[in-house]
């Protein structure tokens, strides 16, 4: 798999164009599937190949800095909307749902020459953090078929680890681009709240969703981080501090980062047990290597992470409930026969919102309960005090540390239907991604080596707010080092 920079250079050499390129993947997305698209729009991606490829004709070559993206086949999480391309949100309330326009990140993309092949599967309103719940059906792990890759954001991961896609966006709520990519063996990169625009993001935690990217390298990921950012008049949780450059970043080179004056912290309460020893032999070895290179070790406390999830799931499912209500057949959403037959309104809700799965159900109930009269305070309220205390944390460590370091996950990809019987133990799964997206973050997994089964593992780098070009140059430095070489061939 080669790296946009490339694919550039092969399309200015003559030995690829953007149709080709798009032709091949879009056969590649036809044929291995893994069940990463829901939807594949070809005749608009032939076509805006097509356009791209008389536009390197009449230039001679890239126009790299006007069109970064020139000819780049992407993949697009299926809760973000694309005009013209049906949205489904992996879920059958919305199974029919043609968008009349485009979100602002998918604009951006387009404008600096993207080909969008289609729609990646998730679970259903990115719920789940394996990638079964989608109403469409599983994902599959591109190299472990009984395995799954990770959600909510498994189709774009996937995708990109199999070569359906050179790059891809999903969002990530408490972890859903970096587990998936850590559990893919790919780059997946959480930026700031407010970093990039929400607007054309189907809500599910409004507080708490960003969209990122999911690529092959870092270089990748901050590329098209800086064509997505910026504010947008919008959105207004987007911020003025926005529109970022890391991509410049990446082009200093592997000694961009003195490493000996890199403060990484560890935290403290990601080593508390119930890390698989795989995973912490991993970790344990990149900070072996890191103290090589004469980078300071420190020990930081993140002291309120051990309420991190049950916070997360109460805010997330409250803001959930708010946001999900507008899917009532009415508004939004699907209109079974049943459900125009009814007799009565509670009956034709009941009928229209029975098309949502169980997990989505279940957190729609939780939410519900949550901001009801008589406990919003109890429950919703003080797991916003609560947040604050953690984002209090993280502001304390970066005073000591310059960046930090984990895990992304506990384990590496579980066996399909391992734990769906058992919620608790799937809502586990995000106990080392949820404490950045409470703080509102940047947040990155790097692929980490391989456990004893030959699976990916992830590693999580931590940063401040708006420090995403730290993250970037320490982690593009890191995967240069440690990965860059070894994935090129994969």
């Amino acid at each position: 798999m080669k790296s946009i920079r490339e694919i550039h250079d092969a399309f200015d050499a003559g030995s690829l164009s953007p149709i080709e390129l798009t032709q091949s993947t879009l056969l590649a997305a036809r044929t291995r599937g893994l069940g990463a698209y829901i939807t594949l729009c070809e005749e608009k991606a032939v076509m805006q190949a097509k356009t791209a490829q008389v536009l390197l004709e009449r230039e001679g070559k890239v126009p790299r800095g006007r069109m970064p993206l020139l000819g780049i086949p992407l993949g697009i999480k299926d809760n973000i909307v694309v005009e013209g391309m049906r949205t489904t949100c992996g879920s059958k309330i919305l199974e029919n749902y043609i968008s009349p326009y485009t979100a602002t990140s998918v604009e951006r993309l387009e404008a600096a020459g993207a080909v969008i092949l289609g729609k990646t599967n998730l679970d259903e309103f990115g719920m789940g953090s394996s990638n079964e719940n989608s109403a469409y059906g599983p994902v599959t792990h591109p190299s472990h078929p009984d395995r799954v890759p990770g959600g909510s954001s498994g189709g774009s991961a996937a995708a990109v680890a199999a070569g359906l896609c050179w790059a891809a966006l999903g969002t990530d709520t408490g972890g859903s681009i970096r587990l998936p990519a850590s559990y893919c063996g790919v780059v997946g990169l959480k930026p700031t709240y407010g970093r990039v625009s929400r607007f054309g993001q189907v809500a599910y935690a409004s507080s708490l969703d960003q969209i990122g990217p999911i690529t092959r390298s870092v270089e990748d990921a901050a590329l098209l981080l800086d064509v997505m950012s910026g504010q947008d008049p919008l959105d207004s949780t987007s911020s003025p501090q926005g529109h970022s450059q890391v991509f410049r970043a990446v082009h200093a080179g592997h000694d961009s980062v003195d490493w000996s004056k890199l403060r990484i912290g560890v935290p403290e309460e990601y080593w508390m047990g119930g890390v698989d020893p795989d995973v912490e032999a991993a970790i344990q070895g990149a900070l072996e290597w890191l103290r090589s290179q004469g980078s300071q070790i420190v020990s930081v406390s993140l002291p309120h992470t051990k309420y991190a999830a049950s916070v997360y799931y109460v805010i997330a499912v409250s803001e959930a409930s708010s946001n999900l209500a507008r899917m009532d057949g009415v508004r939004f959403g699907a209109r079974p026969l049943e459900a125009v037959q009814a007799n009565t309104l509670d009956e034709f809700y009941l009928k229209a919102r029975s098309l949502f799965g169980p997990e989505v159900k279940r957190r729609i109930l939780l939410g519900t309960f949550a901001l009801s009269s008589g406990y919003s305070e109890a429950y919703y309220r003080r797991a916003c005090q609560v947040r604050r205390k953690i984002q209090e944390d993280f502001n304390h460590a970066f005073l000591q540390a310059d960046i930090l370091l984990g895990p992304v996950s506990p384990t590496t990809a579980f066996k399909r239907g391992e734990k769906t019987k058992d919620p608790l133990q799937m809502y586990l799964n995000d106990i080392f991604t949820v404490p950045a997206s409470l703080a509102g973050i940047p947040a990155m997994s790097l692929p980490c080596g391989l456990d004893s089964k030959g699976l990916p593992i992830g590693l999580q780098w931590m940063a401040p707010s708006f420090c995403e070009e730290r993250l970037i140059s320490v982690g593009q430095s890191y995967f240069v080092s440690q990965v860059g070489g070894k994935s090129r061939g994969r």
